[in-house]
């Protein structure tokens, strides 16, 4: 009895977290990650450099007795660094059996894209763009919704962990 129980508020809360997305800022373009890889958002605290990491890993930071890896987002995405203001946040999401944190500009809003408005882009152009699972459609708006599994390598994770 208790397992079924378990069973169905684990359901009840995939249900709850499906087509829901955080989306983030950097510079003018918008993207979005499924909320059920996100534990937190934290202001942006000191990182410890560590050698021979690649240049998009910041280092690792102490978050409350864990020591977890931070990727500047910008920075995997080949784009110019921002220095850090008070808007810029801390993603901090579980991705391949890790907890990571993810810098970025800033946190917009959590915003519910079903499937009817994700576009979905063609097998050639996820080759160039291994990152981007869809696009979704909001009003107005295109957010770029990412892949987390695909934002660290496995060369990456052996030097991280």
């Amino acid at each position: 009895m208790a397992d079924a129980v378990e069973l169905l508020a684990l359901e009840e809360e995939e249900d709850t977290q499906k087509d829901r997305y955080l989306t983030f800022a950097l510079s003018n373009e918008l993207y979005g990650i499924e909320i059920k890889h996100v534990t937190e958002i934290i202001g942006v605290q000191p990182i410890t450099k560590v050698p021979e990491l690649p240049e998009y890993i910041c280092g690792i930071i102490n978050l409350r007795g864990k020591i977890i890896p931070v990727m500047d987002v910008r920075l995997r995405f080949k784009k110019q660094f921002r220095e850090y203001n008070d808007r810029t946040c801390v993603i901090v999401i579980d991705i391949i059996n890790s907890t990571m944190g993810l810098i970025v500009d800033s946190v917009e809003e959590v915003l519910t894209i079903t499937d009817s408005e994700i576009v979905v882009p063609s097998e050639a152009n996820m080759i160039r763009n291994k990152y981007i699972k869809g696009i979704g459609k909001v009003g107005n708006e295109v957010k770029l919704l990412l892949e987390c599994n695909r934002l660290l390598n496995i060369d990456d994770l052996d030097k991280i962990y």
